[in-house]
C-alpha cells in the first residue's frame, strides 16, 4: 500500500520503518525540518534499538522518505496514519491540537485531491475524540461528509519504548474501529503478516481500548508496588511472592474478574483486603491502591442503587440474592447489601434464589438467613415466575442459568436491570433492558 506517517516522532517513525520494512511505500510528514532531513538521509530521528537499522535499509531502498509538505503526502498516497502527540493539558485534560492541526491539513489536501482517501488515527485519543473533534475537523476541512471519498479509522498502537519494534512484530492484538467494516478490514490488511488476534469494532471501542490497557498497567504497577511496601515491612521477599503469584494463570493472570458488573463479595475478597489495609495502618504505610477497594466496591452498589431509583419503578422483581450463581452463600453478599438497601428505601421487592431457598430449609446458611437476615427471608420465594410477575423491574443479582428464560416469563410492561449481562437478554429485550456497566 502506498501511506503516508503524520507525526515522526516515536510512533510515528518506527510505525513507518516497520511498514517499509514489509513492503509499503511510505512517506513521514512532520513539521520540523530536522526531522524530515534525518530521514531522508536514513537517519533515525528518535533512539529506539534496532530502529536506525530499519530507517536506513527502508530509505536506501526507496520504500521511505519524508516531507514537511502534508498535500504532497497525501497526493502520494491512499491511506494516511496521524501519529502526532497527545499531551497532558495543566488540569489532566487531553491536547488534541496537534491532531486538530494535522486534520485540517489532510482535509484540505483531500479537497484538493479529489480521490477517495483514509485516514487513521493511531493516536492516543479517548472514546468520543474520532466524533467530536476528528471527523468533523477532516469533514469541514474537505468540505465533504465521511463516505466514500473520505474515510475514517482508528489504529491504537501497544508499542512499548525500547521494545518497540519487537512489538510491533509481535503484538498482542492489532485493533481497528470504524463505522464501515470494508474500512476496518483495509486498516487491517496493513498488518495481515503480523501474529496475534485482528479485531474490527466500533470507534468508540477502539478508543477505549487503549486506555483500558494503560490503566491495567498502571494498575499493575501499583498494585506490584504496594504488595512490595507491605513485604518489606514484614521482612518477605516480595520478588520472590510475586514469582509466585504470576505462575497462577488460571486467575491472576487471566479473563477472570476483569468483566465489568456488580460488586465483589463472599467469604474471601472482603475480609481479606479489610485485614491486609488494617496491616498496612499497623505498620504506618501509606496504601492508596488497596485502600480504596472497598470504597470503590461500595460505590458500585451505590451505583446500582441509584440506577434503580432513576427507572421510577417501585415494585421490584430481584433474582439471584448470593454473591455467586450456583452457591447458597450469602456472606457479605453485595446482592444482599442492595436488597437491604431496597427495603429500607421503601420498595416492594420479591426475591428468588433457588440455593438460598433451599438453604433456608436445610443448608448451612439456614441460621445466617433466619438471625442474621430475617427481613429479607420473609422475601425470599422458589417460584421464579411468580417473582417475576411481581416486579415492575427485574433486578438481576447472578447469572444463574434458569435466568436465561427470563423473556419469555416477562410483561411488555416490565424493565430488566442486568447487574452480571446474562447472555441473549439484550437482544431479546431491546430497550426494556439496561445493564450497569453495558
Amino acid at each position: 500500500m502506498r501511506v503516508s506517517v503524520f507525526g515522526l516522532g516515536y510512533v510515528g517513525i518506527v510505525s513507518a520503518a516497520c511498514l517499509a520494512r514489509d513492503g509499503h511505500t511510505v512517506i513521514g510528514v512532520d513539521p520540523q525540518d530536522q526531522k524530515v532531513k534525518l530521514v531522508n538521509s536514513g537517519q533515525s530521528p528518535i533512539v529506539e534499538t534496532g530502529l536506525p537499522e530499519l530507517v536506513e535499509a527502508a530509505v536506501t531502498s526507496g520504500s521511505l522518505s519524508a516531507t514537511r509538505s502534508a498535500a504532497d503526502a497525501v497526493a502520494s498516497s491512499d491511506m494516511s496514519l496521524v501519529c502526532v502527540g497527545t499531551p497532558s493539558r495543566p488540569n489532566g485534560s487531553l491536547d488534541t491540537s496537534a491532531i486538530e492541526r494535522v486534520c485540517e491539513e489532510i482535509g484540505a489536501a483531500i479537497a484538493e485531491k479529489g480521490a477517495p482517501h483514509l485516514v487513521v488515527i493511531r493516536s492516543t485519543i479517548l472514546p468520543g475524540t474520532m466524533r467530536s473533534v476528528v471527523i468533523p475537523t477532516l469533514e469541514r476541512a474537505a468540505r465533504m461528509r465521511v463516505g466514500s471519498t473520505l474515510r475514517v479509522a482508528n489504529n491504537p498502537e501497544f508499542l512499548r519504548e525500547s521494545s518497540a519494534i519487537a512489538d510491533y512484530d509481535n503484538p498482542p492484538k492489532t485493533v481497528v474501529g470504524a463505522d464501515d467494516p470494508a474500512v476496518a478490514e483495509e486498516v487491517l490488511a496493513l498488518y495481515a503478516d503480523l501474529p496475534g488476534p485482528k479485531i474490527a469494532t466500533r470507534l468508540e471501542v477502539a478508543e477505549m481500548t487503549k486506555y483500558a490497557d494503560n490503566t491495567w498497567h498502571a494498575v499493575k504497577v501499583a498494585f506490584g508496588n504496594e504488595i512490595g511496601n507491605i513485604a518489606k515491612a514484614v521482612g518477605v521477599d516480595s520478588w520472590e511472592v510475586m514469582d509466585i503469584f504470576i505462575q497462577d494463570q488460571k486467575l491472576n493472570i487471566s479473563p477472570y474478574y476483569l468483566r465489568p458488573g456488580f460488586a465483589f463479595g463472599g467469604s474471601c475478597l472482603p475480609k481479606d483486603v479489610r485485614a491486609l489495609n488494617y496491616k498496612g495502618r499497623d505498620l504506618d504505610l501509606d496504601l492508596p491502591l488497596l485502600s480504596s477497594l472497598i470504597p470503590t466496591n461500595t460505590h458500585q452498589i451505590d451505583r446500582a442503587l441509584e440506577m434503580v431509583a432513576a427507572t421510577g419503578m417501585r415494585r421490584i422483581a430481584f433474582l439471584g440474592l448470593s454473591f455467586k450463581a450456583g452457591t447458597d452463600d450469602l456472606r457479605e453478599s453485595p446482592q444482599v447489601a442492595l436488597v437491604e438497601r431496597l427495603i429500607g428505601k421503601g420498595y416492594d421487592l420479591r426475591v428468588y434464589d433457588r440455593n438460598v431457598h433451599l438453604a433456608r430449609l436445610v443448608g448451612a446458611n439456614r441460621t445466617y438467613i433466619e438471625e442474621v437476615i430475617p427481613h429479607i427471608a420473609d422475601l425470599l420465594s422458589d417460584d421464579l415466575e411468580a417473582t417475576v410477575a411481581h416486579g415492575d423491574l427485574v433486578l438481576i443479582g447472578n447469572p444463574a442459568p434458569e435466568f436465561n428464560e427470563l423473556p419469555a416469563l416477562m410483561r411488555n410492561d416490565q424493565g430488566v436491570l442486568d447487574l452480571v449481562r446474562v447472555p441473549g437478554l439484550q437482544e431479546a429485550l431491546g430497550e426494556r433492558y439496561g445493564g450497569i456497566n453495558w
